[in-house]
């Protein structure tokens, strides 16, 4: 073979007339090596001496082929470069807070990388996107792959692991082991039978490569640790509906949680699929589709694909099938344009006990739900709930927010009610637990905000719920606004499986708090439900209760035909009953509604009368306190600082502190009107702390609003703007738009006077 090469090259340098000075001279050979390649002296030429020589010598690549045949040396194969990523996911909108995240994890990383490295070996970056399925996790990894695809110059990997998939079950890794070595061009002879050593292969061939491996749809952790290189040059993508703690505590991956569209962002959608013009020409309907989608990209998409395909459709028709049967709508028999089959992916991954969890979330009244509800919601304790949730949670069916609080999306929700059948003992016992939960935590909460309240009777929780504790006002004010929504939904899943006592007791619960934060709206809505299931119930008392403070409602709002209306059946229901005490309450609750100061004041002189002799100090007290407002009103000030002074002596007796600031209030207006202004600040600056002691924004704005008069009559104008200012903020977060126009007014009088008087 050494003969045969050296007379080719022999013969090669003759044809080119060079000697072999001047071939070492042109290829930057020794002249020692080129001699030695022709007299066979010279074994195993190396392969770039070669290629140099046969470039000065001009030869053909046949030419090139034989010589290095001859001489035993041949070309190592190319190394191909994988270019796997799929086709990147059009249209794309939105997610311009994730991809700045998946930037920050991975793009800085990948940029560094082009130069030498040094110290010692990190670990390869990963970064782990999870979500619900068909939320858009692969549409994301792809949109940022293709994006950032410049940055890997050895190539982009991707396997799809079918972690969740309708029709095969998960991807054994060592399958995507196997595929990732032929993409990178190992010969089928040199691949390793077993399967760790296929694996320690893989990790050998992209240990100093700069690649990208995508890998979809996992299913767990134990799935990916295997396809994970061994150096820290690559970078690794994965996407799964779990949020795969092993991964991220093991490994340091980065977690980007993906959540739905906005609804800008799920119009963006619907008009890259659908044109501009067709959603401008039914904007009303595709407002319907975005809420009722609720930024579910695979709900969007489905919908968008049926209109693209049937371009004569109204949206608005589609709106109302989608209305009237959400998953039928979503649903195909292509399991990739199916949202029941997507998410029934899911739900079949879960244990026997987190799918009953499951099935009682979409039990559960209101769009989230607390631990401690929870907890009764399933009957099985903080603890064994804690522990399902969070299994659900890390399958990404519900989320937890920063609050703590559990939500699961309205189509899931549907999914889940459709999907799971629980037994109807199992659904209602679950609802009789959750329904306890809110009745007997928003009784005690009540209780806290006013003690000296006529109590009503609950029935006792039944078995498996466990109310939870409230240690104080602000704890029972902040319990009432986290579960606000809640217990709204909670009286109104009550009236529909007939729990008529638990509808009217949970607006009792809610009064309190309607009225310290003003909304007034949602506690005429509470009381009417009330009004219409005492009515269903053979109970006079809890007819009365109801039809009472359903007139106290409207009269808030302005309602006073319908107020009066309500408060004479509650009237004529406690004189059938011949009840005293109840009678005295419709009688004071009259005295609030009439707009005749001298009927009120009848009605408070009644009320104060049948109250005398039940001992009832704190109702005697109200009926005080009522009475001495109305003579007020009517310029009786001495009759009216008289009551107010008795009623303010049994509160303080009592410890009630409500009744204590409304008669301070009740005070300082007879101050300011009979011309005490200075006693008049004082009465009124007590009153508003005692509100703010209680958390009562409402009657706080109201004194702040009366507050700002005597300030003015006694010409402190700085202190009556301040106030009036506080007054008009308070009633503009509560909606009394009337009230805030008025104090408005009040404060542009202020600053007219201000400037006449510095003009004179």
């Amino acid at each position: 073979m050494e003969d045969h090469f050296g007379a080719s090259v022999r013969r090669f340098r003759l044809r080119a007339g060079l000697t072999q000075e001047a071939l070492a001279e042109r290829s930057g050979v020794s002249v020692s090596t080129i001699r030695g390649m022709e007299t066979g002296k010279r074994r195993n030429p190396q392969l770039a001496s070669l290629r140099r020589v046969a470039a000065e010598l001009g030869l053909r690549p046949a030419e090139q082929d034989d010589l290095l045949a001859a001489a035993g040396v041949s070309e190592p194969p190319v190394v191909p470069v994988p270019r796997q990523l799929p086709a990147p996911p059009a249209p794309f909108v939105g997610r311009d807070h994730e991809l700045a995240r998946l930037d920050a994890a991975l793009g800085p990383r990948a940029d560094a990388q082009q130069g030498p490295r040094s110290g010692p070996a990190a670990p390869v970056a990963v970064c782990a996107i999870a979500g619900a399925g068909g939320v858009g996790k692969s549409w994301l990894a792809l949109h940022w792959a293709h994006r950032n695809a410049h940055r890997f110059p050895d190539g982009q990997l991707f396997v799809d692991l079918r972690g969740f998939s309708p029709d095969s079950d998960p991807m054994d890794p060592a399958v995507a082991v196997r595929g990732f070595l032929d993409a990178l061009g190992v010969e089928p002879d040199r691949v390793p039978i077993a399967a760790h050593a296929q694996a320690a292969l893989f990790r050998s061939l992209v240990a100093d490569r700069r690649m990208l491996l995508v890998l979809d749809n996992a299913a767990d952790s134990a799935q990916i640790t295997p396809l994970l290189p061994g150096g820290d040059s690559s970078t690794v993508l994965v996407s799964s509906r779990n949020r795969l703690p092993g991964l991220i505590t093991g490994h340091g991956a980065h977690h980007v949680s993906l959540d739905m569209l906005t609804d800008t962002e799920a119009r963006e959608l619907l008009a890259a699929r659908l044109g501009p013009a067709r959603i401008d020409a039914e904007a009303a309907a595709v407002d319907e589709l975005v809420r009722l989608c609720g930024g579910f990209p695979l709900a969007l998409s489905i919908i968008a694909g049926r209109a693209h395909t049937d371009p004569h459709l109204p949206l608005a028709d589609l709106a109302d099938e989608l209305r009237e049967d959400t998953l039928d709508v979503l649903d195909d028999a292509d399991p990739a344009a199916s949202l029941p089959a997507v998410l029934s992916c899911s739900h079949r991954a879960l244990t026997g006990a987190e799918a009953e969890v499951f099935g009682l979330l979409a039990v559960a009244p209101g769009p989230d739900i607390a631990l401690a509800a929870a907890g009764s919601l399933t009957g099985l304790g903080r603890r064994r709930t804690r522990a399902l949730l969070r299994r659900l949670e890390q399958t990404s069916l519900i989320a937890q927010d920063a609050g703590g609080r559990y939500r699961m999306h309205d189509l899931i929700r549907r999914y889940a009610t459709a999907a799971h059948h629980l037994p109807a003992g199992t659904r209602g016992a679950a609802l009789r637990r959750v329904l306890g939960f809110y009745l007997h935590t928003a009784y005690a909460a009540a209780r806290l905000l006013d003690s000296h309240r006529t109590p009503v009777e609950l029935a006792p929780p039944p078995p498996g719920c466990h109310p939870q504790a409230l240690a104080d006002i602000p704890a029972a004010m902040d319990w009432f606004e986290g579960e606000h929504r809640n217990l709204l939904a909670a009286q109104g899943a009550a009236v529909a499986a007939a729990e008529h006592r638990t509808a009217w007791q949970l607006a009792w619960t809610l009064y309190d708090f309607h009225y310290r934060r003003g909304h007034r709206h949602d506690q005429l809505a509470v009381w009417r439900i009330a009004a219409d299931s005492a009515a269903r119930l053979p109970d006079p008392g809890a007819q009365i209760i109801t039809q009472r403070l359903l007139g106290r409602a409207h009269v808030v709002l302005g309602h006073h035909e319908e107020a009066i209306e309500a408060l004479h059946r509650a009237l004529d229901l406690s004189q059938q009953q011949n009840d005293r005490a109840l009678q005295a309450q419709a009688h004071y609750t009259l005295a609030s509604i009439w707009p005749d100061d001298r009927r009120a004041l009848e009605h408070a002189r009644r009320a104060l009368d049948l109250y005398r002799g039940l001992d009832q100090p704190i109702a005697e007290a109200n009926a005080l306190n009522a009475v001495g407002w109305y003579a007020a009103r009517l310029g009786r000030h001495d009759t009216g600082r008289e009551h107010c002074q008795a009623a303010l002596a049994l509160y303080l007796d009592h410890q009630d502190v409500n009744g204590q600031a409304q008669t301070l209030d009740s005070l300082g207006y007879i101050d300011h009107h009979s011309g005490r202004h200075h006693a008049a600040v004082e009465h009124y600056r007590q009153a508003i702390g005692l509100y703010r002691d209680l958390d009562n924004t409402y009657e706080a704005a109201d004194t702040l609003g009366r507050l700002g008069h005597p300030h003015a009559a006694l010409g402190h104008h700085d202190q009556a703007r301040a106030v009036w200012r506080e007054a008009r903020d308070l009633y503009r977060r509560q909606g009394r738009d009337l009230e805030a126009e008025h104090v408005e007014q009040l404060l542009n009088g202020l600053a007219g006077r201000d400037d006449a008087d510095s003009g004179r």
